[in-house]
């Protein structure tokens, strides 16, 4: 059976996409958040979009080989794949959210109390 919450190997994550998912300011804004190597809970992130649209924004961030995602029961976490994007793109991921935060891109995700 398929691991549906399965990210790609590191040498199959693609500048093209990687860039591509990058490039929305939502998207951006979890990367930032998770860009502290801490694992988080869906449910800890509030964006001014539609839960199903923050779903779909953590799918394809995972899709891309952005993060990695776990289930447990009914709970879904995620966290970031900083090793791997350093080992496959090395100093990307900082210079990304450097000029994000920079630019004030994604500041509208933030984090909420998991008990929120």
């Amino acid at each position: 059976m398929p691991d549906h919450h399965a990210s790609p190997a590191v040498s199959e994550i693609s500048l093209p996409r990687l860039l591509g998912v990058l490039s929305d300011p939502t998207r951006l804004g979890i990367v930032r958040i998770l860009s502290d190597g801490a694992e988080r809970g869906w449910g800890q992130f509030s964006a001014p979009v539609a839960k199903s649209t923050l779903s779909h924004h953590l799918k394809m961030l995972r899709e891309a080989g952005v993060t990695q995602t776990r289930q447990e029961g009914t709970r879904c976490f995620v966290k970031l794949r900083g090793d791997a994007l350093e080992t496959r793109f090395p100093g990307l991921l900082p210079a990304l959210l450097s000029a994000a935060g920079t630019d004030h891109v994604g500041e509208h995700v933030t984090e909420r109390d998991e008990q929120a």
